[in-house]
């Protein structure tokens, strides 16, 4: 995949098609994921290969080394902060898209074996930014029956 283009997230003014929806999707969890690796200030290998197998597993798309790096120090670039986009993307995901964002967010954190305070307010700051209930960070869901 070539380098992050964030066109999703600036154009959520307009009704997207699904594809567009989908795009969103992607770049948020690719952004959300690759800040958690660098969170704490510490990349670990770990991290970096369980962001690379989320992403795949939820995209269907391989993302290299190099893409998740990038999309880590993104940060560097933009003009307005993670937040903010989160704020404005969550209107266009859906209950399901916030719960896989925060499911893998959590696995992220807890795949070096060690959770230190910056992880967590990161998390905190995230599940708060995509207006996440209770029930969401907790990844539970209603059923149809």
């Amino acid at each position: 995949m070539s380098l992050i283009n964030f066109d999703s997230i600036r154009e959520l003014v307009s009704k997207g098609s699904t594809k567009q929806k989908q795009e969103l999707f992607k770049e948020v969890l690719l952004m959300v994921l690759a800040r958690a690796a660098r969170a704490d200030s510490n990349v670990e290998v770990i991290e970096i290969a369980q962001v690379q197998k989320v992403l795949q597993e939820q995209t269907g798309e391989t993302f290299s080394e190099a893409d998740i790096r990038t999309a880590a120090s993104s940060e560097l670039f933009e003009k307005q902060s993670l937040e903010r986009y989160l704020s404005s993307a969550t209107r266009k995901l859906s209950e399901g898209e916030r719960i896989a964002i925060l499911g893998a967010l959590a696995g992220i954190i807890r795949s070096d074996a060690e959770i230190r305070y910056a992880e967590l307010d990161f998390f905190d700051s995230v599940a708060t930014a995509l207006r996440a209930t209770p029930s969401e960070i907790a990844g539970m869901t209603t059923t149809n029956n």
